[in-house]
């Protein structure tokens, strides 16, 4: 079924007023307990969802609620951000929605897309980050998932700032995101990729939007 983005974002929005912590280190067996996050757009329908889990596989409400949440609002804001690329003129959607390696072609290019917040360990400030653009990709590759989405083929990092702290929280808005995605897409070139070569001879096309507040 598909929702629209104000749907989505509504939903979202419901989420931001809880924590937003990792008790779980993500994996396959919690991964396994949470698989209801897909198919669950409401955030009521989710919270049920969550108190079934816990009885079924008696774990601890609180670390299942934190995994499940944060999973949920993850996936969420990834498909409402592939909604929004996905309108846009100059992007075609991959047909195989289980494409763990590419979400749509940009200008007949492929990518993946992966909307994350500025990480505290990157060793540049985040006005000093646009500068240094090139070695803040390369970070986000060496420290990604290694979960089924992990890769080294082309990506479109969205990454979010907010001055309040609440970076996370800028994952749910997204009419902003929306805003500077288009704009991003609107003036593509080719030429302002970032070409990056891994350890393992394995090459990609890389490139940051900014989104702040």
């Amino acid at each position: 079924m598909e929702y629209t983005l104000s749907q989505i974002q509504t939903e979202l929005e419901k989420r931001v007023s809880y924590r937003y912590q990792w008790q779980q280190k993500q994996n396959d067996i919690w991964d396994g307990y949470t698989a209801f996050i897909y198919e669950t757009l409401c955030w009521e329908t989710l919270l049920e969802c969550m108190k079934q889990a816990v009885a079924t596989e008696k774990l601890e409400k609180g670390k299942l609620f934190d995994y499940a949440a944060n999973r949920w609002f993850n996936f969420w804001s990834a498909v409402g951000v592939e909604q929004i690329f996905a309108a846009l003129e100059g992007v075609e959607k991959v047909k195989n929605r289980k494409d763990s390696e590419k979400d749509f072609y940009l200008n007949g290019i492929a990518f993946d897309h992966k909307t994350s917040v500025f990480p505290r360990r990157f060793p540049k400030d985040f006005t000093s980050a646009f500068q240094y653009k090139k070695e803040l990709i390369a970070w986000f590759y060496e420290h990604q998932s290694t979960q089924n989405r992990h890769h080294l083929k082309n990506r479109l990092f969205i990454v979010v700032h907010a001055t309040n702290g609440a970076h996370w929280k800028l994952k749910s808005k997204l009419d902003l995101l929306q805003t500077e995605i288009t704009k991003y897409v609107n003036n593509f070139s080719e030429a302002q990729l970032q070409s990056l070569t891994f350890a393992n001879g394995e090459t990609a096309l890389s490139d940051i939007i900014w989104v702040q507040e």
